[in-house]
């Protein structure tokens, strides 16, 4: 029977980590179809800003409330999944308590009631970010993008891990010897009692359900990460370690306008002079960005590691101001269009079939584009580094460079730049006539 049990385990393991690493590679792919770019400068700072921010959630911690809860639950997390390893290697070799004999009864003692601890202390964060979502009435919570799929995502999710920490302590209530010895059941003692009643193989088998449940538990939970908001437990580190480390207000120049520049600035430079014989033509560059394929991997990475906690959405003086834009929004249906992408791609044997659909209109309107005041305060308030504001602006570069869909504003003030030399409806002449009113 045992041994049964055990092959049983081992293709279950087999199974729910094969799948995720599946879905981990179609994952890789998607982000790599953006364009590339190069963030591997400064790489001590890199280093530092993933241990910051990602590993000691140091912007978490601006709103101290829901970052103190953020931080139970994440270290709790971490340090009770220690106790996988050991449920691993039981499940493999049909041993129970494996670790037990070889790091001795205190210290392994010591190990789980910090285990039980922590489960107890997720649980309560759990229900408290539960009421804080459904019960509170929180705006960030409210907005018209959290209703449907992303509403009960962020529930099921914490479902999940209220069903986890049950089970783990349940498992340890229930394991007879483990309570006898009376070392690191520190929670699990006070449900022990509830089970009193019962027959110890009803027991025992309470236990074995429970240590079942809770792995198979654990390996679904794995799974669901690639199709939940939660892939940021697993790309907050690459997402903050490439994240852009210029100067907020520093946007990027693009090539083929600073060649164009150049060229108008070379008196030497012959526009019209035709390409030598036998080399070929070069095509020019699209600008800006209407789909994900022209948007960089590092922005399809920021759209995969969206936690939508609506930090930046809270901070937008567009949004704030009854706009149509919210950052969050924007990294939603971007993550959206790029799933679309890569469901063709794989209905279509590995390539992508022309399915007339785009981000810009279809996902995105320009109303949402030209709200933006490009302040920057939602990539200030995100807490992995999460840069909306660079897809917004790549976005409004395509519209003007390639459709000349600008506002008519903004049409009006670029045409008065080329002819007058200034954004006023002046001529260069007449510049200096208000001096001559007094």
């Amino acid at each position: 029977m045992n041994y049964i049990s055990n092959v049983l385990f081992g293709v279950l393991l087999i199974v729910g980590i094969g799948f995720f690493v599946n879905n981990i590679q179609k994952l890789f792919r998607n982000i790599k179809l953006g364009k590339s770019i190069d963030r591997n400068d400064n790489k001590l700072q890199r280093l530092k800003n993933m241990a910051m921010i990602a590993l000691g959630q140091s912007k978490m911690v601006k709103r101290p409330f829901s970052g103190f809860l953020h931080i139970i639950v994440y270290v709790g997390f971490v340090i009770i999944n220690i106790e996988v390893l050991e449920i691993v290697v039981d499940g493999l070799l049909g041993t129970h308590r494996v670790f037990q004999p070889y790091l001795g009864d205190q210290f392994y003692g010591f190990l789980i009631a910090v285990f039980e601890v922590f489960a107890a202390l997720v649980f309560i964060a759990v229900v408290l970010f539960w009421l804080r979502r459904n019960v509170s009435n929180i705006k960030r919570f409210l907005s018209k993008e959290m209703t449907g799929w992303p509403k009960r995502d962020g529930n099921l999710i914490l479902y999940f891990e209220m069903v986890l920490m049950t089970l783990f302590i349940i498992m340890n209530a229930t394991d007879t010897a483990f309570q006898e010895a009376g070392v690191g059941n520190v929670i699990s003692q006070l449900v022990a009692p509830i089970f009193e009643g019962y027959t110890p193989e009803t027991i025992h088998t309470i236990e074995r359900t429970a240590w079942w449940i809770h792995i198979i538990g654990i390996l679904v939970f794995l799974n669901y990460l690639f199709y939940s908001k939660h892939l940021h437990i697993l790309l907050a580190f690459p997402n903050t370690y490439f994240g852009n480390l210029k100067p907020k207000g520093q946007f990027p120049n693009s090539e083929a306008v600073t060649k164009e520049v150049q060229l108008m600035m070379d008196p030497s430079a012959d526009p019209y002079a035709m390409p030598e014989q036998g080399a070929e033509e070069e095509v020019p560059e699209k600008f800006g960005a209407s789909d994900v394929a022209d948007l960089s991997w590092v922005q399809l990475l920021n759209a995969y590691t969206c936690t939508e906690c609506g930090r930046c959405t809270s901070a937008c003086p567009a949004s704030l101001t009854g706009k149509e834009l919210s950052p969050r929004n924007i990294m939603m249906k971007t993550r959206d269009r790029l799933e679309e992408v890569g469901r063709n791609i794989d209905e279509n044997k590995g390539t992508f079939k022309d399915d007339g659909k785009q981000l810009l209109n279809d996902y995105i309107s320009p109303e949402e584009l030209w709200a933006c005041t490009s302040c920057n305060a939602c990539v200030e308030e995100c807490p992995v580094s999460i840069d909306p504001l660079s897809i917004i602006m790549d976005m409004r570069k395509y519209l003007v460079m390639e459709q000349s869909a600008a506002p008519q504003e903004l049409n009006m003030m670029m045409t008065n730049v080329e002819n007058n030399g200034a954004p006023w409806q002046y001529n260069q002449q007449d510049r200096l006539n208000w001096t001559n009113e007094a």
